[in-house]
């Protein structure tokens, strides 16, 4: 489908973002051996670096084709995404430099470190640990299925194409998994410079090129797409998903910086000022956002595209629209440019994803049972980064690729319970931790219940299609119900703490 010129394009650049991968290694050179330099780069990213990076953990597979994919599918709901950006960045501004100012004075790795420290409890930490890395599990999945719907479209039309693909998948994963053991977040660094300057060539090329190419532009699209029916509206969100809207923007928002990749973004900036400015210009990355949200509903508008999208099953025809708007719409050395970026748009946050994953398994669950050596705490987080990815593997399969992006928010459901330790112990140590351990408990146990019953088809649990739950009548984001949840549990407990004469040490 791609051509010749653009599979040479593809794999050329291939080789180049690989080579800087492993560069990594030399580059700003530092003993690998010692966790803090494979895993935070030493703690020695400037301002660009920390923007490239961070933004890296912002502009992924989830960006590229989930939104778009949703937006395809669902209609107006999926640009939730658009305020979620705005206002997570103000959230990480409070909260990412509080957690950098304690993590350069008490030598922290990860937000586990913190909450162990803050509330002088091994268990509590131990369960946001572990929380942080199953919640990255599905997110990395969303990674692999952006990476496989490029190569499901390059490959359209050849014989054995499915077997070729995952395969080539496979590859792909272990050239990653092998620069990242060799490189560690160093050599993310790198990929995430040259990934960003491809994802931003590619933004702004189907956002100018795709409506020139379709007669009428955005009100031809617009008007095609209203045709399909879209189930939450197209030009206007019909009203009975606005709680479900804002719901989930609000969730998503909060959810971002508990991340482990994100917190480990933010702790290798060098100092208190490049992570605030590179923080202050993130919300660059998210107008092209919004742009590629829009692209969603102009693959509506390209018969061409459409046509090649019918080749496919009607549950895999989201997640590969805007790979397919794009080997369609460009030239094909351009395209394959395009398609490139959006696949290194999956790699470079896996790579990131599987080292936080690495860091707090060593850190937190590992190093509190069983002494290690500073050497070996870094090779156990090297083979565990790989380990890791090799695990998600396994999500890939639990939702249909066109509702990929509820791999993302199932990971916002289990991260958020996170959110009282994490967020409201850098505010306050007047938490009581049995108290958060109990709301933990909690809203994990009601989010989990909560996801599987609203997925429910005929008694038996489907494929995760809908992260929504009604409630009085209106759908709502799961995490935010159980976050909310999760918060009384921890707040009533603190006060009964309180009133048996508890007091924070």
């Amino acid at each position: 489908m791609l051509g010749l010129a653009g599979w040479v394009t593809f794999w050329v650049f291939f080789a180049v973002f690989v080579f800087l991968g492993f560069y990594g290694a030399r580059w700003r050179r530092g003993n690998l051996a010692q966790l803090h330099e494979w895993a935070l780069a030493g703690r020695r990213l400037g301002i660009a670096l920390a923007w490239f990076l961070i933004g890296a953990d912002l502009y992924t597979a989830y960006t590229f084709v989930a939104v778009p994919s949703l937006v395809f599918a669902k209609g107006a709901y999926a640009f939730f995404a658009v305020p979620y950006v705005a206002v997570t960045f103000a959230i990480a501004m409070l909260f990412m430099t509080i957690l950098w100012d304690r993590s350069r004075e008490r030598g922290y790795i990860t937000a586990a470190d913190f909450v162990q420290d803050q509330f002088n409890s091994v268990t509590l930490a131990l369960l946001v640990a572990l929380t942080g890395i199953v919640a990255e599990l599905p997110y990395i999945a969303l990674q692999i299925d952006g990476m496989r719907a490029v190569l499901e479209v390059m490959m359209a039309g050849m014989s054995s194409a499915t077997k070729v693909s995952e395969v080539a998948l496979v590859v792909a994963f272990t050239i990653l998994a092998a620069f990242t053991y060799t490189s560690g977040l160093r050599g993310s660094a790198l990929g995430a410079v040259f990934k960003d300057a491809l994802v931003w060539l590619g933004v702004v090329s189907l956002i100018v090129i795709v409506p020139l190419s379709i007669n009428g532009g955005f009100s031809t699209a617009f008007s095609i797409a209203a045709q399909h029916k879209l189930p939450t509206g197209v030009e206007t969100l019909k009203p009975v998903y606005l709680a479900a809207y804002e719901s989930t923007f609000i969730g998503s928002a909060l959810a971002l910086y508990l991340y482990p990749h994100a917190v480990n973004g933010s702790l290798s900036a060098e100092s208190r000022k490049a992570l605030r400015y590179s923080t202050a210009l993130l919300p660059l990355y998210g107008i092209g956002l919004a742009l590629l949200a829009l692209l969603g509903i102009l693959v509506y508008g390209s018969p061409s595209t459409l046509k090649l999208l019918s080749e496919f099953p009607a549950s895999e025809r989201g997640l590969l629209a805007i790979p397919a708007l794009a080997a369609t719409s460009l030239p094909a050395w351009f395209a394959g440019l395009v398609l490139l970026g959006i696949f290194v748009g999956g790699m470079v946050p896996a790579a990131i994803m599987a080292i936080a994953q690495a860091n707090l398994l060593v850190r937190n669950v590992i190093k509190p049972f069983y002494r290690l050596s500073e050497r070996g705490e870094t090779r156990a987080a090297q083979w565990a980064s790989v380990a890791f990815k090799f695990l998600a593997l396994g999500f890939v399969f639990v939702t249909p690729l066109t509702y990929a992006l509820q791999l993302q928010l199932t990971g916002g459901i289990i991260i958020l319970q996170t959110l009282p330790p994490v967020f409201l112990g850098l505010l306050t140590r007047k938490m009581e931790k049995y108290s958060l351990m109990a709301g933990w408990a909690a809203g994990m146990l009601s989010g989990i219940l909560l996801l599987l019953y609203a997925n429910m088809v005929k008694g038996h649990l489907g494929p995760i299609v809908s992260t929504l739950y009604p409630l009085f009548g209106y759908p709502f984001f799961i995490g935010m119900i159980a976050l909310a949840i999760n918060l009384a549990v921890a707040g009533l407990g603190t006060g009964i703490a309180y009133a048996l004469g508890w007091r924070p040490k």
